[in-house]
């Protein structure tokens, strides 16, 4: 199956909008179906940082494990499931707008299936995402243009 890929524009720097969005704690104010987020690791962000993410997913709690793979400031960062049925892998992307006025962040999520998972991928965690994506980027727009 395709990636489930949305893009929107924002009115931040792009700097803004890429310190924003790669940090995890920040996850529960514009992702819908997360519901907390605890570092495995301290420090600053680099490649190989981990969190453990919960979510709602059909219906029940399920945390999950996602590990930083990319970060290219203020251009892309990647993030990758390494636990679970159900694996996210989420690449996104930030363009400059009006000579760096603006941003627009495309996000790009795609799934594994392991076990269960392969069943549970097309039949409930695809079209939840489908749905949840553009909210949560509306989320992260509104968040960031009032100043978080």
């Amino acid at each position: 199956m395709a990636p489930i890929v949305e893009s929107i524009e924002i009115s931040r720097r792009p700097e803004d909008v890429f310190s924003y969005v790669t940090d995890p704690s920040r996850l529960p104010e514009w992702q819908v179906s997360v519901v907390s987020v605890r570092r495995e690791d301290d420090g600053p962000i680099t490649v190989g940082s981990r969190a453990v993410v919960t979510r709602h997913v059909g219906g029940r709690e399920q945390a999950m494990t996602a590990e930083l793979a990319e970060l290219n400031p203020p251009r892309s960062w990647a993030v990758r499931g390494i636990d679970g049925p159900v694996r996210g892998n989420v690449k996104g992307t930030i363009e400059p707008l009006d000579d760096g006025a603006r941003s627009r962040v495309t996000i790009e999520l795609d799934f594994e299936g392991h076990g269960i998972g392969k069943l549970l991928v097309p039949l409930i965690v695809r079209r939840q995402a489908q749905k949840e994506v553009p909210r949560n980027q509306q989320k992260l727009k509104e968040r960031l243009e009032k100043g978080a």
